[in-house]
């Protein structure tokens, strides 16, 4: 008798992706709702959760956070962080033919280190913070205005209206964040992450302009 072949069983982890948009959605909910807080404090009122607005900032995030880890993971793709160069200790043993050392190298894989590509990260910092930012604020300006049923006409005038001031107000923050990604983060989802946490502060000021 032939023994029926056993089943394996296995989790399929979520995709990066969907991690990075669950984990953004959180944090637009709370910094909404944080926001909200800051508002009634302010203005002494009452305070009584509005889910809608939190809801539009998840339905934004959905839409936005994908074609971000997309970007990001180009920029990455097309532009290293690091390269990987030979170690000083192997280029001393190769230039005096110590096979000896160069075969502790090799064993200890202390042949090659990876160093941090300073014009890889210079591209990437100035198109992230260029066409990235630009996008994104495009994007942002069009969805709070499809949220509010704003005409096409209305709201392209609206992004016309708010990109200038919505740019100058993200470059106080987001070169920051992105020096700090592209130089100390190695990992998209890791950068991912801490845009999210850095983001968490700048969507409870877009929740407080959008009111």
């Amino acid at each position: 008798m032939v023994p029926k072949p056993q089943r394996s069983f296995y989790v399929k982890m979520p995709s990066p992706i969907l991690n990075a948009t669950i984990q953004g959605c959180v944090l637009a909910a709370l910094s909404n709702m944080v926001a909200q807080t800051i508002s009634a404090y302010k203005t002494g009122a009452s305070h009584a959760i509005n889910w809608t607005p939190i809801v539009q900032f998840i339905f934004f995030c959905i839409m936005n956070t994908p074609p971000n880890f997309m970007w990001q993971s180009y920029l990455e793709s097309a532009f290293p962080s690091t390269y990987t160069s030979p170690t000083p200790s192997a280029i001393a043993a190769a230039a005096t033919n110590n096979d000896k050392e160069l075969d502790r190298e090799e064993k200890k894989h202390e042949m090659v280190e990876e160093k941090l590509s300073v014009p890889n990260t210079l591209i990437k910092f100035f198109l992230d913070q260029t066409i990235g930012a630009a996008l994104n604020t495009v994007m942002f300006s069009l969805a709070m205005a499809g949220f509010r049923r704003a005409t096409f006409q209305q709201a392209v005038w609206s992004a016309r209206e708010e990109f200038w001031p919505l740019m100058s107000a993200g470059w106080t923050l987001w070169p920051a964040v992105s020096a700090l990604n592209f130089t100390v983060v190695r990992s998209v989802e890791l950068r991912q992450l801490v845009g999210g946490l850095a983001g968490f502060g700048w969507n409870v000021y877009l929740s407080l302009l959008t009111e």
